[in-house]
């Protein structure tokens, strides 16, 4: 019979801790019981930055007999155009390597996973900076000879193990690959410890590529918010889960000026003022870290059985303005008014490892989340509350203009969001707005006004650093601008 032309090649895109090695190690296994010659080699990345690591095999479909003591030869890195199988363990990893050229029409099989673990990128974006995964799974369908896309990081945690078996099983249940289920079924077996669970994934990633079992569908999207009363509804209980009833009422007081004006305008408002209301703060961040769903999530996330220990640590690093946060008015203002003046707000911000998986390090991080009766008495808690009250003034103003125009003033609260040295540069390009363009406006029309501030908003949005909305202002943005009544 004649021989091949070429090896099998596999490149596979894995994130950190998702056995990407494991599965190159399966491959290789599985490859040797049938008999045929393989090569593999890895090239680390730092994944979501310059890209996972990879792991590049190339398996010759023949066994030694049939090649009559010849030897292939094996190339150690892939080449655009020349990929057999693409595997992505991450919905935008595959969208890396479409672009890189290793995913053809007439020669690759893509198997990929599309949940999505956001880029750093995606996060640092002061507004919604998330890619489009559709574009990516549509580019998928044209640019891949055959694309296998579905959920695999759920259909891995409903078997209970990690996402590599869930991936390999894709690629034995595709067809593509030239060895038999039951040799890859084998060097699951022995990898030894997690085996049943890792099986249990293969075998459902193998039949959904199969075509013998239906691909798991994403539960049904909630329906959008349209109507103001599910928008209220959701920020009651996001902010009696926050502080307090007390403060939920609070928040239903101040949306008692929008009962019966525009809906549009009434929903917008409630949406960003129940966000704004439950601020990040210290206290909050300590919460959710200690809460009993996370650390089921955590569990759940690294597929540990019952009675598996896993140990979380979390980083910290708390400063003067952290401090001075929770700190009363009387004190925590002339502190941070003395540490903005002399440069002192990260200066002294201190490293911290803490366990919270154990007693210590989860004590030390519940007791700061168990100061929520003290925050509607800190310093924090009033500057946000004058701001707030600040800017709503100035969406009732406007009301009285303008619907657009209150709408426009409304969407400048997208600009006040986390903490540090994120929430000054916001807090700095949203004063800097609405003393320009608000209080002091250049022109005196209200659809003028309106896009001025949307073009205003727009750049303090692609530009945290303020250097767009100083040109677009026409002067530079100074931060940490007082607020004025």
């Amino acid at each position: 019979m004649s021989l091949p032309e070429r090896p099998i090649t596999i490149l596979i895109a894995a994130l950190g801790g998702e056995g990407g090695g494991v599965m190159a190690d399966w491959l290789i296994d599985a490859a040797a019981q049938c008999g045929f010659p393989s090569q593999s080699t890895s090239i680390p990345g730092v994944a979501q930055r310059t890209g996972a690591t990879t792991y590049y095999l190339e398996i010759f479909p023949a066994t030694q007999a049939q090649l009559g003591g010849k030897s292939p030869v094996f190339s150690l890195t892939p080449s655009p155009g020349n990929v057999d199988i693409m595997v992505a363990s991450e919905l935008i990893e595959a969208g890396r390597a479409m672009q890189n050229g290793y995913v053809s029409p007439e020669r690759t099989t893509l198997v990929a996973s599309t949940h999505r673990i956001y880029a750093t990128v995606e996060k640092m974006q002061m507004a919604d900076g998330r890619f489009d995964s559709e574009r990516v799974i549509e580019a998928g369908k044209q640019l891949a000879k055959l694309a296998l896309l579905f959920d695999m990081r759920k259909l891995a945690q409903d078997s209970g193990t990690v996402i590599n078996a869930v991936l390999f099983g894709a690629m034995a249940g595709s067809g593509v690959l030239p060895l038999t289920r039951e040799a890859c079924e084998q060097a699951i077996r022995g990898g030894g410890r997690g085996a049943e669970a890792s099986l249990r994934g293969f075998a459902a990633g193998c039949e959904i590529a199969a075509g013998t079992r239906s691909t798991p569908q994403p539960p049904a999207p909630p329906k959008q918010a349209t109507e103001i009363d599910e928008i209220m509804r959701l920020g009651v209980e996001r902010l009696t889960d926050y502080q307090s009833a007390a403060y939920a009422n609070l928040f239903l007081q101040r949306m008692e000026f929008f009962q019966g004006k525009d809906k549009k305008l009434s929903a917008e408002t409630a949406r960003h003022l129940a966000l704004w209301m439950a601020y990040e703060d210290i206290i909050r961040v300590a919460d959710l870290k200690t809460r009993a769903s996370r650390f089921e999530r955590v569990r759940k996330e690294v597929g540990a059985k019952d009675g598996e220990p896993v140990v979380v640590i979390d980083f910290l690093k708390p400063g003067v303005e952290e401090l001075a946060s929770l700190l009363p008015p009387f004190l925590g203002r002339p502190l941070t008014q003395w540490a903005e003046k002399n440069g002192k707000l990260d200066a002294y911000n201190v490293g911290m490892h803490l366990k919270t998986s154990g007693v210590f390090g989860y004590l030390l991080v519940r007791s700061l989340a168990w100061l929520k009766p003290w925050r509607p008495h800190s310093y924090r808690y009033g500057e946000e509350q004058k701001l707030i009250e600040h800017w709503l003034t100035r969406v009732r103003d406007a009301a009285a203009r303008s619907v657009p125009l209150a709408l426009e003033v409304a969407e400048c609260a997208r600009l006040i969001k986390g903490y540090g040295d994120t929430h000054r540069r916001g807090k700095a390009n949203f004063l800097a707005i609405l003393d320009a363009l608000v209080d002091n406006p250049a022109v005196s029309d209200p659809a003028a006004q309106a896009k001025a501030i949307h073009k205003a908003r727009e750049a303090a949005l692609a530009d945290p650093e303020g250097k767009a909305l100083g040109g677009a202002l026409g002067k530079p943005v100074t931060w940490l601008k007082p607020v004025r009544g």
